[in-house]
């Protein structure tokens, strides 16, 4: 498979993310001039996040005579997005002044001292009342402040080709009960369907918290309560049979080669690899993944424009692992608006925040992005609901979505996680070994702060 995103050209995009890059045609003093950190796609084609943000640049520009907005676009796999941010963040020479930070970083930004806290302002908005409680928690710190202000959510779920599922003699309405059902689907496809990759599931250190998230915690989250961390004991879990069967699931994908090869797998550029090639190219039968992936194929801004994606992918929840209730597993996420300690126009930067969230702006993110709404007013808009195709179905999942322990330690304990992904897809290890090698680390990774569960 061919590399979307050259390893040399995002190391290159790292480095050079410093170089700010004016938006509304002058610089503007620095008093006078707000600095934007963000994500920029690994596929360059991809412009749907850089479009929306210049696009509201411009409103908050013509708002504010004087004021100027300076994009920092940060071309990277996340991890190095999130390694780049938090660089940024600790000088003030070069902490921006309004950061786009992923809700599971947000805790631990808070621990090291790199974000301050927005309540005073939040207090003064009356927009605010408008965001769902749960979206409002994933910014929230453990010392009871808020440090962001969430853009949307996302849920998880399977994707999956329909004229594949045909050619195989798999039902268009599928909907699997259990693992068993999804690993047969795939055995199915390997089978009837030669030279598609069946089954994709984000695994190792490449593709990071997209890994973590809806990869292994998909699996594991669907193996019975608390199998991550305990909040009655307040302590990491460690010894669990779920974990072993989730990293098992993982193994039984790649030993069978039902999933891309192991080289491809473990690159930081499958998700690009993902979007831009295999779905589009219909070369990926079963791929789970988030509720955006929609946006990759838009006319305007996504890389790979793909009309018929509305007709040829169906989705279906993806089911706990022997179809206990509620039967299906999702995890929700998204992204702040987040202000650094170290920014120098806090004022400025909390004045875009607001031009990013006003109801207008909010459900145009949404509808570019194919974001899960997070303003009550945004989702019940008839804009909203008719946005995307499958909208309806990924919403749908907000209900029964879990999250992720949103606590410092938690990138760390997903850093581990990924390695013993990335052990068992590689065959370097055993996935009982991996596991027991993955509770070894955890005492030393959240200071001895663990449980043992059967």
């Amino acid at each position: 498979m061919r590399p979307t995103a050259p390893q040399i050209l995002l190391a290159a995009a790292v480095v050079a993310a410093g170089t700010l890059t004016a938006c509304g045609g002058g610089s503007g003093s620095d008093g006078d001039t707000v600095k934007v950190a963000f994500i920029k796609d690994t596929n360059a084609k991809v412009t749907v996040r850089d479009d929306y943000i210049r696009l509201v640049a411009r409103q908050f520009e013509q708002a504010n005579p004087g004021k100027k907005v300076r994009l920092i676009p940060i071309q990277a796999s996340e991890n190095d997005y999130y390694t780049k941010i938090q660089q940024m963040m600790r000088s003030p020479r070069t902490a921006p002044d309004l950061v786009y930070e992923d809700t599971f970083l947000v805790n631990s930004d808070i621990k090291a001292g790199l974000l301050r806290p927005l309540d005073p302002y939040l207090d003064d908005w009356d927009d605010w009342r408008q965001f769902q409680p749960a979206a409002k928690a994933a910014a929230r710190g453990q010392d009871g402040k808020t440090y962001g202000v969430p853009d949307g959510t996302d849920t998880r779920g399977l994707w999956f080709n329909k004229k594949i599922f045909k050619k195989a003699g798999l039902p268009a309405d599928w909907r699997p009960r259990n693992w068993a059902e999804v690993l047969d689907a795939a055995r199915t496809v390997k089978r009837e369907v030669p030279g598609v990759v069946p089954l994709n599931v984000f695994t190792g250190k490449g593709a990071g918290e997209a890994a973590v998230m809806q990869g292994f915690e998909m699996l594991l989250y669907g193996t019975g309560e608390h199998q991550l961390y305990d909040p009655a004991s307040k302590k990491w879990v460690t010894g669990t049979k779920g974990f072993k069967d989730s990293l098992t699931f993982i193994d039984t994908v790649y030993k069978e080669g039902l999933g891309p090869e192991v080289s491809d797998a473990l690159s930081p550029n499958i998700q690009t690899n993902v979007a831009a090639e295999l779905l589009p190219e219909e070369k990926l039968a079963i791929d789970l993944d988030g509720s955006w992936l929609g946006q990759q194929w838009q006319k305007t801004g996504g890389g790979n424009p793909w009309p018929e994606w509305s007709t040829t992918l169906g989705q279906a929840p993806f089911p706990t692992q022997h179809g206990a209730p509620p039967g299906k597993v999702s995890l929700a996420g998204g992204w702040t608006w987040s202000v650094p300690r170290k920014a120098q126009r806090p004022e400025l930067a909390w004045k875009l925040i607001k031009t990013f969230q006003t109801r207008a702006n909010a459900l145009e993110w949404c509808v570019r992005g194919a974001q899960i709404a997070v303003r009550k007013d945004v989702a019940a808009d008839p804009r909203y609901l008719r946005s995307v195709p499958g909208i309806g179905f990924f919403t749908g999942l907000v209900e029964i979505s879990r999250y992720r322990p949103a606590l410092p330690a938690y990138p760390k304990v997903a850093a581990a996680i990924g390695e013993a992904m990335e052990a068992v897809t590689a065959d370097d290890s055993s996935p009982e070994k991996a596991a027991k090698d993955y509770d070894q680390a955890l005492g030393s990774l959240v200071d001895g702060r663990t449980v043992a569960k059967p």
